[in-house]
């Protein structure tokens, strides 16, 4: 079983590991699986493969888990973004509450911590607010499809998501679930109208072509932000496939372009350019409106975020007394979703475009109790810092998957706040994290919310409170 690449056939799925992935045992050593349940029979090719376990993919299932539920959409097995669909979602639900408590167990070593029951969503198709589309000359093709070319056919370019782990190459998405069908009705109808219109589909390996990504934003108020990324100006052919989209799909209330003639699609440092509408959407939680700039960072599945929020806010259990520091800010949305339960608000935030967008919620909501700072928390929670704002008495986190830095983790060691609130989007950072923190704070409970349904995702808040 040490030979670099082979198959294992006829192996038994017995149980879920993490990340979306599968286990089996061979002679007590640990198989991890993609594509497969609990309870299939699979053929597995180990791609790599150690002494005590390996890891491999599944290349044919001989017989299906009484678990598997049929997949909803014509693009599963392929594209990456809804890899649960074969699970009934009540499943998906127990393996992700599961995967929390394995977390906390073996990596944070707090096995008496109550974990409570995983929260669901309500809403488990046409969920996210947010999707992007990449234009391709390199379009994805089965080995079946491939076949069935001729020497001399051209497959054409490509309108839809990136294959895994493939970079330069794109699945022309027809159908998606993940938000309301208007973005069927955008990405179809451009498809429609570059073909007519032989319009050059980008090329990332040659930096060649014209047309590069679509990014929409449909909000639960009803608006609704397209933003056309083009790799150079072209104005005539621009103005015209505007004008197109806009009689196509009346209901867009923002419309942007972008130039990005660079060779990588991030846009963080490019001015979008406003077509029609007022340049940005508004988005609600609850009572209060956010404004989301097309760079803007929200939070992608707007329902649940309310009760990842209202999670936060039982967990912080405000008072109207308290001075609560948000830290990892970004736009600022939990720190408003909290503020009417807070006498004052702190955030700060490394990147200065989304402090600037949490002034101008904090604005936006009427609050003059919330103050948003750039800079790394290390260096602006200083002394001098507290004697103006006040020392914390709550501290909220919500980093990036990798969780928090040593420094910062140091850091609010020292500020000793009576209670912190850890928000995250990877268990496994964030249990690696309480550990480190165990020795300053108690970990009271933690609070599973399922985001992103049929995907492997788990968010995770965790209560901590001071020790005596």
């Amino acid at each position: 079983m040490r030979r670099k690449k082979f198959t294992i056939e006829n192996l038994e799925v017995t149980g879920y590991a993490a990340e979306g992935k599968s286990l089996a045992r061979i002679d007590g050593k640990v198989i991890f699986i993609e594509g497969a349940v609990p309870g299939d029979v699979v053929d597995v090719l180990i791609t790599k493969n150690k002494k005590d376990w390996a890891e491999g993919k599944t290349r044919k299932i001989k017989e299906f888990s009484k678990e598997r539920a049929t997949p909803f959409c014509i693009h599963f097995g392929i594209c990456g973004g809804c890899k649960w669909q074969m699970l009934p979602y009540q499943r998906q639900l127990e393996y992700k509450e599961q995967e929390a408590r394995d977390a906390f167990k073996r990596i944070g070593k707090l096995s008496d911590i109550p974990v409570l029951p995983i929260i669901g969503s309500e809403k488990t198709i046409n969920y996210r607010n947010k999707l992007e589309f990449t234009f391709s000359n390199k379009k994805f093709l089965s080995t079946d499809e491939l076949k069935a070319l001729g020497e001399d056919e051209w497959p054409g370019g490509a309108l839809g998501y990136h294959v895994p782990r493939l970079y330069d190459k794109i699945i022309d998405i027809y159908e998606c679930w993940l938000m309301d069908d208007v973005n069927n009705l955008i990405r179809n109808a451009l498809r429609d109208y570059t073909k007519i219109n032989n319009s050059t589909y980008y090329d990332i390996k040659e930096h060649t072509g014209w047309l590069r990504n679509i990014i929409i934003r449909y909000c639960t108020t009803g608006e609704l932000m397209v933003n056309l990324i083009f790799a150079h100006d072209q104005e005539n052919q621009r103005n015209n496939i505007c004008s197109y989209l806009l009689e196509k799909v009346p209901q867009i209330t923002t419309l942007l372009y972008t130039i990005n003639p660079k060779w990588n699609d991030s846009i963080y440092d490019l001015e979008p350019k406003i077509v029609s509408g007022k340049g940005y959407v508004i988005e609600k939680l609850e009572e209060f409106n956010f404004k989301i700039s097309p760079k803007s960072f929200f939070q992608t599945n707007t329902k649940q975020a309310e009760i990842l929020y209202n999670v936060v806010k039982d967990f912080a259990a405000l008072t109207n007394n308290e001075i609560v520091y948000d830290l990892y800010c970004g736009t600022g949305s939990i720190g408003i979703f909290l503020s009417k339960m807070a006498k004052k608000i702190i955030g700060v935030d490394v990147i200065e475009d989304a402090i600037n967008d949490a002034k101008e919620n904090a604005r936006l909501n009427n609050l003059d109790h919330t103050s948003f700072y750039t800079g790394d928390v290390i260096d602006i929670c200083s002394d001098a810092f507290f004697e103006i704002h006040g020392h914390p008495d709550i501290i909220i986190v919500d980093p990036p998957r990798a969780g928090m830095h040593t420094k910062l983790i140091n850091k609010i060691i020292e500020m000793a706040p009576k209670k912190l609130v850890y928000v995250s989007c990877n268990v496994a950072t964030q249990a690696r994290d309480l550990q480190l923190l165990n020795d300053q704070f108690i970990v009271e409970k933690l609070q599973p919310v399922d985001m992103f349904p049929h995907t492997h995702h788990i968010e995770c808040v965790a209560l901590l409170k001071l020790r005596d």
